[in-house]
């Protein structure tokens, strides 16, 4: 969609959206083989811009390193797990004395990157210590010094902290604000290195192990205990992450995030749901510059290229190709320099975050499909790429066309199994979804993962499966009935009086009967709330809404009552009437329902008469349409008196087939609408059409009857000899009731026993407790029901 498409211009913007929206956001996957050359053109531009502004530097700092991978990783692709571990308590001498310090530590090998000791300036049991030195064990005597920084915490571990700036971050940055040198003890496959001494080729947990060995033998250990740690791994290989000063390519983020942040607060950019700004806004507020260079072969190669014999970090030439840097290289050493470009390549996700314009012919901001396209109206995504993608797609989009690339950013929860666990396949909770689609239908995967709340995760469950299945399949169902009710092709008569019904019209909905006037007028109110839940992108309320009404108004009320009309009554208006209802109605649903379902609604509506137009591209429903609030008041009462009988009947356990007789006592406005629909009440409370009598007061032999308050001015007095065979009926709710008092009394029993009150489980009594009130509820609801046939038999007697 471009810019110039507003949602509240069309509704077929909105339904497109959807459509975009179901499907997966598919992230670049850009490797040497399968790089386009206008990706490569884009990609290139932008690090070169970026580096003319002094925004990319290149140095050594300390960065994620995963030794297997060989390769640098972002702060974003470190997940942190709570692990058990171990903390190992060693002795740290002071120089000149007989004192020492012990220092707790997860990581004991890399105490031959220590560059200083630091305690809390706070802390009294070592205030004496400030200022002198102290001896790194097992490393033949190397002395560094103690500190004191308010950082340290005094009440974890022993209070005592070593400083290994080559190995951890929060150290890192400690060592650069007190000037400390850094110390780096490890290679870069995870061995250590030859500032480990004796230590050096050892990997670095082996290295563990036997330092831990030496220094009990040594006496330089003290203890070592069990400790939860917050471990480090690799998102990609699931490794321990370590912390390594190693020379990569950075992007200054913080002129960047600057421009992003107020894109939100000038309301240039609304994310949603509205939780979600905070984070975003709490991250490009604390952001570190940014990590671009990976050492794995999978990326865009960095346009950067050296001067054999020059010093790689002063003597750099960056170009969009070999040969511009090959002629600058000569204009600026001379023409016998031989050039060689670097060997790292960009993270994908640089890559990634140029894609709203890269894709559209930027840096060629004259490109018909930048000009056309650029900026779009949404980007829908997971929330948990807010960071690695979306905000960086802001931050770029600014910066290189001085414009946010999209207006809304819509975040959907990520689809979980149906314990609510990330799909793994170390769980083996991997569901897929061509398996699923193969068993369930993609319209049901579809409709099931479009009903989850945006940034709400969805888990994913073979109930709500099946569930959406059968909708589909009801979907399915109803089409079948409206198509074979409707008219032949060749009967022009009764399309023609099909085709006079008019639903736009007030005066046309308030003359149709009450089914058809209250379906209507749910139908259009149906319409105009879906259209402003897709305006607010509430695409879960949207399915919930449609879902409601064309199973519990349409499938469930209204096709039944319409069977009155289609195969029983004797006017051809009520039947024409209802054929164009039926239509009208599903027609729309269809529409409504398109974008989560496209395919069982597409071929519906080729199915259905009429033009054979496309559903994706018919006209969007019409809202504010005629709705009429008094005619729904009136069918939900006409509802309530059906459920009433129908309840009735299942409590007596009267046969589906058995027709019963009915007494409707109601006001006089009241009988009016009911009487009229005389027809649908007893094809859906399945009465005797004949013996169905309306009056304003109650029936003789209401002492007979089983009395129904439908609600404020209409009841229903049924004959109980209709419904069962009351002296049978008496002798098995007897049996029922000594059965029911047998359990109860049990129930009763285990309460009055102070042994079980007492030595149970608090849970155990409780739910025996509940039972016992469900079941004395049950009792006294019998023993009333038992009392009521007995009086009958009395009666007739």
């Amino acid at each position: 969609m471009s810019s110039q498409n507003e949602f509240g211009s069309g509704k077929r913007n909105m339904v497109e959206l959807l459509q975009i929206r179901l499907r997966d956001s598919v992230l670049p996957v850009i490797g040497p083989e399968s790089v386009s050359p206008l990706m490569s053109k884009s990609v290139i531009e932008a690090f070169i811009k970026l580096h003319e502004k002094g925004l990319i530097y290149q140095g050594s700092y300390l960065v994620n390193w995963s030794p297997n991978l060989q390769t640098a990783v972002s702060d974003l692709e470190v997940e942190y797990s709570e692990e058990p571990g171990t903390l190992y308590h060693i002795k740290y001498r002071v120089a000149g004395q007989s004192d020492f310090l012990t220092v707790a530590t997860t990581r004991p090998e890399t105490l031959f990157g220590d560059v200083a000791i630091a305690v809390n300036p706070k802390d009294d049991r070592y205030s004496k210590f400030i200022g002198k030195m102290a001896i790194v064990p097992m490393t033949y005597g190397r002395h560094v010094p103690i500190i004191a920084d308010r950082h340290v915490d005094k009440d974890f571990g022993t209070g005592v902290l070593k400083i290994s700036p080559g190995h951890d971050h929060n150290d890192y940055y400690l060592a650069r604000k007190l000037g400390l040198p850094i110390l780096n003890v490890m290679n870069k496959d995870g061995t250590l290195n030859e500032v480990a001494g004796l230590y050096c080729g050892l990997d670095r947990f082996e290295a563990r192990k036997k330092l831990w060995s030496e220094l009990e033998e040594t006496g330089l250990a003290i203890k070592k205990e069990p400790h939860n740690l917050r471990v480090p791994r690799s998102q990609r290989g699931g490794e321990i992450i370590e912390p390594l000063v190693s020379k990569q390519w950075f992007v200054t983020m913080e002129p960047l995030a600057e421009k992003a942040l107020r894109a939100v607060e000038k309301g240039e950019l609304t994310i949603m749901p509205e939780r979600f700004e905070k984070i975003y806004n709490h991250w490009l507020s604390n952001i570190k510059d940014w990590c671009i260079s990976r050492q794995l072969w999978w990326g865009h190669r960095i346009p950067v290229w050296y001067i054999v014999g020059k010093n790689c970090e002063e003597d750099y030439i960056v170009a969009r190709n070999a040969d511009e840097a090959l002629e600058k290289a000569h204009e600026k050493y001379g023409k016998n320099v031989e050039i060689y470009q670097d060997p790292d390549v960009l993270d994908t996700w640089f890559s990634s975050a140029l894609w709203p314009f890269s894709t559209l012919g930027w840096p060629d901001a004259s490109a018909e499909d930048f000009k056309k396209f650029y900026p779009t109206t949404m980007l829908e995504t997971g929330h948990d790429i807010l960071f690695f993608w979306v905000a960086r797609m802001v931050m770029m989009g600014i910066e290189f066309t001085g414009t946010v690339p999209f207006s809304y950013v819509y975040l959907h929860g990520l689809i979980r199994d149906s314990q609510g666990r990330k799909m793994s396949k170390t769980l083996g909770n991997v569901i897929d979804p061509l398996d699923t689609i193969k068993e369930f239908g993609t319209d049901a995967l579809r409709f099931t993962i479009s009903l989850g709340t945006a940034g709400q995760d969805l888990n994913l469950s073979t109930e709500r499966l099946t569930a959406n299945k059968a909708f589909t399949n009801k979907l399915w169902n109803a089409g079948k009935f409206v198509l074979q009710n409707m008219p032949s092709q060749t009967d022009v008569s009764a399309w023609e009086a099909i085709k006079n019904c008019k639903f736009d019209e007030e005066e046309s909905v308030l003359r149709l009967p009450l089914p058809e006037c209250w379906v209507v007028s749910e139908l259009h109110v149906l319409i105009d709330m879906v259209t402003a839940s897709y305006d607010k992108f509430f695409f879960g309320d949207v399915g919930r809404e449609i879902y409601d009404f064309f199973w519990s108004d349409f499938a469930d009320w209204y096709i039944e009552a319409s069977k009155a009309r289609l195969y029983q009554s004797g006017a051809d208006s009520a039947c024409s009437e209802a054929q164009a209802v039926l239509l009208y109605v599903f027609k729309n649903v269809l529409k409504l329902l398109h974008p989560f379902m496209p395919f069982v609604t597409e071929e519906l509506w080729q199915a259905l008469p009429g033009p054979k137009e496309a559903l994706i591209v018919s006209p969007w429903p019409q809202t504010s349409l005629p709705r009429f609030p008094n005619s729904i008041k009136k069918f939900e009462n006409f509802q309530a008196l059906t459920r009433a009988i129908r309840n009735a009947r299942a409590e007596y356990s009267v046969e589906p087939a058995k027709r019963i007789s009915a007494s409707i006592v109601a006001s006089e406005e009241v009988m009016q609408y009911i009487s009229n629909e005389k027809e649908v009440l007893a094809l859906l409370s399945r009465l005797d059409l004949q013996n169905i009598h309306f009056a304003d007061s109650p029936p003789g032999d209401a002492n007979q009857s089983v009395h129904l308050v439908a609600s404020e001015g209409l009841e229903a007095y049924l004959p109980l000899a209709d419904m069962v065979n009351i002296s049978v009926e008496a002798e098995r709710l007897s049996k029922r009731l000594s059965k029911m008092q047998v359990e109860y009394d049990g129930l009763v029993a285990r309460l009055n026993s102070q042994k079980f009150v007492e030595k149970a489980p608090e849970d155990v009594v409780r739910g025996v407790r509940e039972k016992a009130a469900e079941a004395e509820e049950k009792i006294k609801l019998t023993k009333n029901r038992l009392a009521f046939l007995k009086s009958s038999i009395l009666v007739s007697q």
